[in-house]
């Protein structure tokens, strides 16, 4: 039976029955609407739930060879593969593997096409679109701001004699129903409708960004509007829920290494923001703590009182910006105690350093009746076999 008191720290934690649920949710579209869900390993690569995934979802999205490989070992249906250019080696491998291949430009379509030439392999080819048009909440995270490099331009794919069988766009972070709705508004009138005036297509990938297992999200909005979009085009429609699928899944468990005081009272733990939270760093935002109230961010430390029971939790690397925040306990921390980060299975694992030589946290997937399913283990030849 899983107890976060008595389990070696750090550990990510996956819960099976919060997985299902969010699964039930992309069930439940998939089945009224006929759309096809992939997950996308980039925000999600928890290799103990992919066999839960695997029963619901109709494969995996994947940026390069080894997330390609990892679909097709641990998932095994759909693996569609893109990313903003191929090396010629990985490729051939890519090409073998994947059902759909989406290539990011007028150049990476010509590599692609001379390579399925040489391989006896038939793949349905994609073409990444710019919008020129996001929601995204912060430029780091547009894939359609100035400069981009993701996806070619209207006027540049309109003006070119390729041929493929789908257009994908990405243009959601952490979205809801109503972005889509613009978004795709824009895809629309700039790609979709011009490019099947010259030329059939036989579908078209929405990509990631919808916070659909988010509290809120209007699922039944999002559903009627999929049912109009296929009735309209007769056109296969994926979409590609990385962070979706894995959120409010699990936690990231920490242990109290040392309680020190200057100014205000300052817990170090066996963690690392930078390694292992690193959405904390780079968005960012602050983790919501079992047992606790945020009191500031990292930036925000100076700006309130602290109380008896209210500690600045920060990491044990060498980093000075490695601070978590100020929280305020239900009671006064000690040194042994467990502290518990929130919602800190996607975007995580996928991004783990050894920053520091600090630790891979380890992970623990427990199942509906409470029991550990399955532990990986870190150790230190996984750090030096890096370095």
């Amino acid at each position: 039976m899983y107890n976060e008191n008595t389990i070696n720290t750090p550990v990510y934690v996956c819960y099976e029955n919060k997985l299902k649920n969010n699964l039930e949710i992309f069930k439940r579209i998939q089945e009224e609407t006929g759309v096809k869900v992939l997950l996308a390993l980039k925000g999600f690569a928890f290799s103990a739930a992919m066999p839960l995934v695997k029963e619901y979802l109709q494969g995996c999205t994947c940026s390069g060879l080894w997330e390609s490989l990892f679909a097709k070992e641990y998932v095994g249906k759909e693996v569609h593969t893109y990313a903003p250019a191929f090396n010629e080696e990985d490729l051939k491998e890519i090409i073998k593997i994947s059902n759909h291949l989406v290539v990011n430009s007028l150049n990476e379509y010509k590599k692609v096409k001379k390579l399925q030439n040489e391989i006896p392999v038939s793949n349905s080819l994609g073409i990444r679109c710019n919008l020129e048009f996001s929601l995204a909440p912060r430029e780091i995270y547009n894939p359609c701001g100035k400069y981009s490099r993701l996806g070619i331009k209207a006027k540049d794919l309109l003006e070119s004699d390729i041929v493929v069988d789908g257009l994908h766009f990405h243009a959601l972070c952490e979205e809801s129903f109503e972005s889509l709705e613009s978004v795709f508004a824009v895809f629309e009138e700039k790609f979709l409708k011009p490019y099947l005036a010259k030329h059939p297509l036989k579908w078209i990938n929405f990509g990631g960004g919808h916070h659909i297992t988010k509290e809120g999200y209007k699922i039944d909005e999002l559903i009627k509007f999929l049912k109009e979009i296929k009735s309209k085009y007769k056109l296969e429609i994926y979409l590609e829920p990385g962070e979706a699928v894995g959120w409010q899944t699990g936690e990231l468990v920490a242990s109290v290494l040392d309680i020190i005081e200057n100014e205000k009272k300052i817990a170090i733990l066996d963690i690392c923001a930078e390694a292992h939270m690193p959405d904390t760093i780079i968005m960012p935002y602050t983790s919501e703590v079992k047992n606790a109230k945020i009191l500031a961010s990292r930036d925000e430390l100076a700006d309130v009182k602290s109380t008896k029971t209210s500690y600045v939790l920060t990491g044990n690397s060498c980093l000075a910006g490695d601070i978590m925040g100020e929280y305020e306990f239900n009671q006064e921390l000690k040194i042994g105690d467990r502290v518990v980060f929130c919602d800190q299975i996607h975007y995580t694992i996928v991004k783990n350093t050894t920053f520091n030589g600090v630790k891979l946290p380890s992970l623990i997937y427990v199942d509906e009746k409470g029991n550990i399913k399955n532990q990986k283990d870190f150790n230190f030849n996984d750090y030096s076999r890096r370095n």
